[in-house]
C-alpha cells in the first residue's frame, strides 16, 4: 500500500493522524521494521517535510490538502521512505511511503535556501492522508544541513533494485507475501543491498602486448602478410632481391636527356 499512517488510539479514527510508523525511544533504532526490512541510508537532521496538492494539478474537485513539518530525520530502508519528527504531536507522528509508491523524484536546487527533494506519493484508504481526485500528492524535503542528493543516490539505486525484482516476479508468475504487500509484492529480504563486485577475467595464460596480441591472433593479418601485403612496424617480410619492374628502362631514358641537355649546352657555348 503506497502510503501509511495510523490513527491515534486516543483519537477517533477518521481523524487525519499520522503515526503508521512504530517508533522506539531508543536513539540507535529511532523506529521498529517491518520484517526483512534494513536500514539503508539516514539524513542529517533538520530536514523539512511537505505534502500538498500538486499546483500544477487541477484541484476543483475537492479543497486542497497540506502539511508541513519543519525540522525532522529520514530513514530510507529496502522497503520505505520513512520521516520521523523531532518532536512529534498527537496529530503528527510520523510519515512513511513504499519506494515504489513514490514517482518522478529528483533533486531541487533553488537559486537561495537548502536543496530539496520532491516525489509524487499516492495516499491509500485508511492511510490518514485523503485521496485526490488526482490520485497524487506532491511531497518535498528540504535538506537544511545539507545531504540531498547523498539520500537521492541511494534512493534511486534502492528504487532500481526494487522495480527490477518486481518485475522479474511479475515475469515468473511469482506473488509476494503477505507480509510484502507493499512494493509490488516483493520480498525485501530477497533484494540485494551491497553493489556487485566488478567483472574482471582471469587467465592463467601469459600476459602478451596488445599489438603483438591482435597481430598474432588476426587472421586477416595473417593472411596479408601471406599475400605479401606490407605490415608496417613489426613486419618480418624481407626486402626485395631484383629491382621492380620498368626499373631499368626509367634510367635508360633519364640517361638519355641527360646527354642531350649537355649538348644543347655545348652548342649554346
Amino acid at each position: 500500500m503506497p502510503t501509511e499512517h495510523r490513527p491515534s488510539k486516543r483519537r477517533a479514527v477518521n481523524k487525519y493522524v499520522r503515526s503508521w510508523v512504530m517508533t522506539s525511544t531508543d536513539p540507535n533504532k529511532p523506529f521498529t521494521p517491518l520484517p526483512g526490512e534494513q536500514l539503508v541510508h539516514t539524513t542529517p537532521k533538520r530536514v523539512q517535510l511537505s505534502i500538498e496538492t500538486p499546483k500544477h494539478y487541477p484541484g476543483k474537485q475537492q479543497k486542497p490538502y497540506s502539511l508541513t513539518h519543519s525540522n525532522g530525520q529520514i530513514f530510507l530502508t529496502n522497503s520505505r521512505v520513512i520521516y520521523l519528527p523531532d518532536k512529534p504531536t498527537a496529530d503528527f507522528k510520523s510519515f512513511a511511503s513504499p519506494i515504489l509508491s513514490l514517482h518522478d523524484s529528483h533533486v531541487t536546487m533553488p537559486w537561495f535556501g537548502a536543496n530539496g527533494w520532491q516525489a509524487l506519493v499516492q495516499p491509500v484508504p485508511g492511510g490518514g492522508i485523503p485521496i485526490p481526485s488526482t490520485g497524487v500528492l506532491e511531497l518535498n524535503l528540504k535538506f537544511n544541513d545539507n545531504g540531498a542528493f547523498d539520500f537521492h543516490t541511494h534512493y534511486e539505486r534502492m528504487r532500481e533494485r526494487l522495480q527490477q525484482a518486481a518485475e522479474t516476479q511479475r515475469e515468473s508468475g511469482g506473488a509476494g507475501t503477505s507480509r510484502s504487500a507493499i512494493n509490488g509484492g516483493v520480498d525485501v529480504s530477497t533484494v540485494p543491498l551491497e553493489d556487485l563486485p566488478a567483472y574482471s577475467e582471469q587467465s592463467d595464460a601469459p600476459l602478451m602486448a596488445p599489438t603483438a596480441m591482435g597481430i598474432a591472433q588476426s587472421p586477416v593479418l595473417q593472411q596479408q602478410r601471406d599475400i605479401g601485403v606490407q605490415m608496417g612496424h613489426g613486419s618480418d617480410t624481407n626486402p626485395p632481391n631484383e629491382p621492380p619492374p620498368g626499373y631499368e628502362e626509367a634510367q635508360m631514358a633519364t640517361l638519355r636527356d641527360e646527354a642531350e641537355w649537355a649538348a644543347e649546352r655545348e652548342r649554346g657555348s
